[in-house]
């Protein structure tokens, strides 16, 4: 908690938010179903909300002119659950209900991407009709260029970027379908 005289001084900085540990954590002091988890990063702490173990077609929304069908729908599923467990910046390309290839932990999606599609063919994947799914937004539209000439058919992400509007127009002009 804090003291009124911190609450004043902390609500005069520009944006910063501020929570109130109890009340986050519950009355027991422990970490309850349904809680953010907190890590510490040096100075500061990154506080996450759970991710819903429930991860169905509850709250996906087309935003391209062409809709996933019914087998994209559900590898783009299965690309989503995988997804979770990819370090940062993580790609997952996925097809017939199996993971082909998987990049993370690079410092840009494109280049996540790149590695995904280098270890897929690398193993010998054709990734046509394949679908990719992104633990983030896309920040520019060049990674959905490179997963069109890989093959991939159908996205997944969660949205968010600025460009949105970009990154839905290159797929609407390679004709893919993508869900935020």
């Amino acid at each position: 908690s804090f003291l009124p005289q911190a609450r004043e001084r902390l609500a005069a900085k520009k944006n910063l938010i501020v929570m109130e540990g109890a009340a986050l954590l519950g009355d027991s002091g422990g970490r309850s179903a349904g809680a953010p988890a907190f890590r510490r990063l040096g100075d500061g702490i990154l506080v996450q909300d759970p991710v819903p173990e429930a991860l169905g077609e509850t709250g996906w929304r087309v935003v391209t002119r062409r809709a996933p069908s019914a087998a994209e729908e559900r590898s783009l599923l299965f690309a989503w659950k995988v997804v979770r467990s990819v370090r940062s910046n993580g790609i997952v390309l996925a097809k017939d209900g199996r993971t082909v290839g998987i990049g993370g932990g690079q410092t840009s999606r494109i280049d996540a991407l790149w590695v995904a599609i280098h270890k897929a063919r690398r193993e010998g994947h054709d990734l046509s009709g394949s679908v990719m799914a992104s633990d983030a937004f896309f920040p520019f539209p060049d990674s959905i260029h490179r997963a069109a000439a890989a093959g991939v058919a159908a996205l997944i992400q969660p949205g968010g970027s600025v460009r949105d509007a970009e990154v839905i127009a290159a797929c609407d002009e390679h004709g893919l379908p993508m869900i935020f």
